[in-house]
């Protein structure tokens, strides 16, 4: 009996996406390797290093723009749905870094998709918002050299989305996206207009503009690209790269990290003794005793604690390879792992909070809140 083939993978940008092999996303999906242009890269990104950054579409321009110092831009957001956690964490400080690196950078904050996935209302996000861009401004976004913006009231987001209405059928939508309510298609119509708003005329034009997401967002990246085509001769749009990132492990040893399950995550206006108690209590690649682990070694791969000083938490390449090395010879044990990297979450969010407060009030004037 021959083997059944392997079950293709299902990027939902609404829903749960579970990627069990990223190279096969090359093929499925068309999305390309990144390794091959890290050496082109200048100063590349620590996430472009280490392989946490795994792919990309159209990159080319953006490295000719990075290369020669032309023009470009970077656009992401988030949806505020809560306060922000290490899966919000990779895409802001990817969107950050383009900006240090020359790029004019645009920040969306996805209010109507937070209403029309979530439920949740906009006043409830608004307040989730300022707390948000808070955070971003700590993390080191500069908004002299960038905009951020609320999708509801932003309308040249909102007008490109009813221009786009027009050359979008149903039965699109549907193959993108499954069956959905029309909200979530409006959103998604929406999200096209946010990653095309650095080429209006407003903004300087035309630019390449790269959009740094989770692969789970793939399918907004495919539906812009057919868009930015269709309404090239009106636009003179160029058609958007993107780069896309491996998802961050839950701390229960779960695919993603996710805002629906507050048990996946930590955010960082929790109490230090409730970050502590999470990553004590996370999931690891290691073995069921002390002798097994030192005898057999543990399984970083599978592993969210190891995952968290991958993306975020060790500042030298050669950190993560020696804790990769010391997981798998069982020279480290999983509960000392885990009490060094307490130790390094709480100093870190501890400053973050001190950045976040002296923030908070320039993040209500950028969003106009009272």
């Amino acid at each position: 009996m021959s083997k059944s083939s392997p079950k293709k993978t299902t990027l939902d940008p609404f829903g749960t996406t579970v990627v069990e092999d990223y190279e096969r996303l090359y093929e499925e999906f068309g999305i390309q390797p990144f390794k091959p242009l890290l050496m082109q890269v200048p100063d590349p990104y620590v996430s472009m290093r280490r392989g946490v950054i795994f792919g990309h579409r159209d990159f080319a321009p953006i490295l000719h723009a990075m290369k020669t110092h032309e023009e470009y831009a970077v656009m992401s957001g988030i949806k505020p749905t809560g306060e922000f956690h290490l899966g919000t964490l990779t895409t802001a400080r990817e969107v950050i870094y383009f900006q240090q690196q020359g790029a004019t950078a645009f920040y969306g904050i996805a209010d109507v998709e937070a209403y029309e996935d979530n439920k949740i209302p906009f006043e409830r996000s608004e307040k989730y918002a300022v707390g948000n861009v808070a955070d971003l401004l700590a993390l080191g976004f500069d908004p002299r050299r960038g905009c951020i913006y609320r999708q509801s009231r932003e309308e040249r987001v909102k007008d490109l989305a009813i221009i786009f209405g027009r050359n979008v059928t149903l039965a699109t939508m549907k193959a993108i996206y499954g069956e959905r309510h029309m909200g979530l298609y409006i959103s998604a119509l929406i999200q096209a207009g946010d990653i095309l708003l650095p080429q209006l005329e407003d903004f300087g034009g035309p630019k390449p503009t790269v959009v740094p997401v989770g692969v789970d967002q793939d399918p907004h990246l495919r539906l812009t690209r057919d868009l930015a085509s269709k309404f090239r001769r009106k636009y003179r749009f160029v058609l958007p790269s993107s780069t896309y990132h491996k998802l961050i492990k839950c701390l229960d040893g779960s695919p993603k990290m996710s805002k629906r399950n507050p048990m996946s995550y930590f955010t960082f206006q929790e109490t230090p003794k409730s970050i502590k108690k999470k990553i004590s209590n996370a999931f690891t690649g290691g073995r069921p005793t002390a002798q097994e682990q030192r005898k057999l070694g543990g399984i970083p791969e599978i592993c969210p604690v190891y995952d968290m000083y991958m993306f975020h938490f060790f500042k030298e390449d050669k950190q993560v390879a020696q804790l990769y090395r010391d997981c798998r010879s069982g020279r480290i044990l999983c509960g000392e792992d885990k009490q060094r990297l307490i130790e390094i979450v709480l100093s870190f969010v501890k400053d973050h909070r001190r950045k976040r407060r002296q923030n908070i009030d320039k993040a209500r004037e950028i969003l106009e809140v009272e």
